[in-house]
């Protein structure tokens, strides 16, 4: 073998045990960090909507980590942070986890029902959720009326001046809670969703 032929060997075995990482200290060194996704969705439950549920004796009840406000003006505020996934709103497509669970009580009953895991698929429109002891989603609530979506940099926005009940949550609901109060694309509110990926 040429000497060539032999240092061109040399120094492919070298690339290759650099590449490979046989050393503990090497691999250390190429550790990568990710940082999560960030933001919140707000979604803001109307007064008259606050008042027809109280009238017919349901109460919803965010659970941490989503945040409730109230004010007299514009009625109940639920705030969940982003807990995952991959979206681009503007190309609307991807999905945006949230963190944060909801109640539902029937005072009447004392029956309940939690929805866990909520996600907001952006090209489905609907925000699901899976019921506490089941496995499978059900679709929670559908963005209605004017919808906006922007990018500042790496910020994406989503504005929703309606947030309706779907079908499915209407019949589930309903079903579960022995009561005929929610029917299909019942008016809630509005939503506002601030997202910035993951890197």
């Amino acid at each position: 073998m040429s000497r060539t032929r032999v240092r061109l060997a040399a120094t492919g075995a070298a690339v290759v045990l650099a590449v490979t990482g046989l050393s503990g200290a090497a691999a250390a060194d190429t550790t990568v960090t990710t940082t999560p996704p960030t933001g919140q969705a707000v979604i803001t439950s109307d007064l008259t909507f606050l008042q027809n549920a109280v009238t017919n004796g349901i109460v919803i009840v965010p659970l941490p980590p989503a945040t409730p406000a109230y004010a007299d003006t514009t009625g109940l505020t639920t705030t969940l942070p982003v807990s995952g996934g991959v979206a681009n709103i503007p190309a609307f497509n991807g999905d945006i986890q949230f963190g944060g669970d909801l109640l539902f009580v029937n005072i009447a009953t004392g029956k309940t029902v939690i929805f866990k895991q909520l996600d907001l698929v952006i090209n489905k429109g609907k925000f699901f959720a899976v019921p506490d002891g089941a496995t499978a989603p059900v679709a929670l609530l559908d963005p209605a009326g004017r919808v906006s979506v922007g990018r500042n940099g790496t910020a994406q926005t989503l504005n929703t001046t309606g947030l309706k009940v779907d079908a499915a949550a209407a019949q589930y609901l309903d079903t579960n809670l022995g009561t005929t109060f929610f029917t299909a694309g019942q008016s809630i509110g509005s939503l506002a969703v601030t997202y910035t990926p993951g890197s």
